[in-house]
């Protein structure tokens, strides 16, 4: 039995790609992601909460404004990366994973078994990463 509470929030990027597969996308071109992400675990704790959502919402904003307008391929942590939605979801889940580990999101944090992340692109795609923890 696994227990999920989901915080969201949103972001806007611009980035581009490198490679044949991404066709006109290899031209610099911008992105409004809906950001969900969902806390996993195994069992309540004391208080009958997965996680303290007032921190997890805290914790995903702080890493969403921190993309938020921002052009991805300045940036020097994606240099030679494609930032792709699949990408995305992946730093921001080890993001949110290492401020679980290290108490930023409170004691239940540190008893979650896992992360998932999803960006939606659109009302019909989206994407999404799973960080065991």
């Amino acid at each position: 039995m696994t227990y999920a509470v989901t915080v969201r929030d949103h972001m806007m990027i611009a980035h581009s790609f490198t490679g044949d597969t991404f066709g006109p996308a290899q031209r610099l071109h911008g992105a409004t992601f809906i950001v969900d992400a969902s806390f996993r675990a195994s069992e309540l704790d004391a208080d009958g909460v997965v996680i303290d959502i007032g921190l997890a919402a805290a914790a995903l904003n702080e890493i969403t404004a921190s993309l938020t307008y921002r052009n991805l391929d300045d940036e020097p942590e994606f240099a030679g990366v494609n930032t792709t939605t699949e990408r995305l979801c992946q730093v921001i889940a080890d993001r949110l994973a290492e401020r679980a580990a290290d108490g930023r999101l409170g004691s239940p944090g540190r008893r979650l078994s896992s992360i998932l992340v999803t960006l939606h692109e659109s009302h019909i795609a989206w994407a999404s990463y799973e960080k065991t923890l």
